[in-house]
């Protein structure tokens, strides 16, 4: 479902409806180093209900002058013709009848704002354990975006997650995404969606670089890697977002897919298709097998990460995160998955 309304890229008025496999996964939760870090002060506020209270255009600008943070960084009402014009959109979509029904289905898939709240409070805990000087966004909401924009928005100031992306199968509507891609939108996949958000927030960026497969691998595998840390007891199934027998797969041919991109020479490539063909969006990966899943590369990336942080003990996670050599963390790894 996409409902139009004006956000930046996105026309005024509305148009209608458009149509975790390591042994965590077997045994329960990983080491937790900060198990014993105190949860951090989170104030949840669920936009989604005084949104739906929206009846015409001064409501709307009642709703924006009541939430600035969320009007200017999320709806990013500096971009729409005007205060006004955002305004009556918003109107518009909480009048939908359709997104209404959404919102109804949102909120029986996440009725529990303590327990939200609680595991926010969690990670965000677990975060400043690691990294000391984090904050948490002082303003931290949910809301119902009738699928526009991100699903995630996060910067210093502000938290802002689109729970209707996360309502799940049973939603009347659903992002516009394959199949593949919507398996990783169940209420189940918030928190580690999140914390790979948060995780970019620590990841070297070199605009003035071209990136190289092995560059992306491993910035996607730190990313996840951030996120097992700070969700300990969530499965690689729900980290990666593939099932169970993509997983059993990969981990029983860990040395075929490692040995193609040695023998294909594809780690020290720079070229945007070769790094979308292996580390980004893809169903499946056929140069290397037809069950091999896509985003195969940032699996690659994770085991590389795992087992480099095991050879080296005293490395933190802040210093994992801020190494800027890809080629350093894979030699120092020792990395050498033996084909079955």
């Amino acid at each position: 479902m996409k409902i139009s309304v004006y956000y930046p890229a996105l026309a005024l008025g509305l148009a209608g409806l458009l149509a975790g496999c390591q042994p965590q996964d077997k045994a329960g939760c990983r080491p937790d180093p900060a198990a014993s870090a105190p949860a951090a002060p989170v104030r949840l506020e669920r936009l989604e209900r005084p949104f739906f209270q929206i009846k015409n255009a001064a409501e709307g600008l009642q709703f924006m002058q009541a939430h600035p943070a969320v009007a200017r960084y999320y709806l990013q009402v500096g971009q729409a013709p005007s205060p006004q014009a955002l305004a009556g959109s918003l109107a518009q979509l909480a009048t939908s009848p359709e997104l209404q029904k959404l919102g109804r289905e949102t909120e029986a898939a996440f009725p529990d704002s303590t327990t939200l709240r609680q595991s926010l409070g969690t990670l965000f805990g677990k975060v400043k354990y690691y990294f000391p000087d984090f904050k948490t966004p002082p303003v931290t909401a949910t809301y119902v975006s009738g699928l526009l924009g991100k699903d995630i928005f996060v910067n210093d100031s502000l938290l802002v997650l689109s729970l209707d992306w996360f309502a799940g199968p049973k939603a009347s509507y659903r992002p516009d995404l394959p199949g593949y891609m919507l398996r990783r939108y169940r209420p189940e996949n918030l928190l580690p969606t999140l914390a790979t958000a948060v995780a970019g927030k620590y990841v070297p960026r070199r605009p003035t670089v071209a990136p190289s497969v092995l560059d992306e691998m491993i910035s996607q595998g730190k990313r996840l890697y951030f996120a097992e840390r700070m969700l300990p007891c969530t499965p690689d199934s729900l980290l990666m977002g593939y099932t169970r027998k993509e997983l059993v797969g990969l981990e029983a041919n860990e040395g075929k897919v490692w040995g193609h991109f040695l023998e294909k020479n594809i780690l020290y490539a720079t070229t945007p298709f070769l790094i979308q063909k292996y580390v980004a969006e893809r169903p499946n990966v056929p140069e290397i097998d037809a069950t091999c899943p896509g985003r195969v590369g940032q699996w690659v990336g994770l085991q590389i990460i795992r087992k480099y942080m095991a050879e080296h003990a005293d490395v933190t996670l802040a210093q994992l995160m801020a190494e800027p050599s890809a080629q350093r963390i894979l030699d120092q790894s020792h990395y050498r998955p033996k084909k079955s």
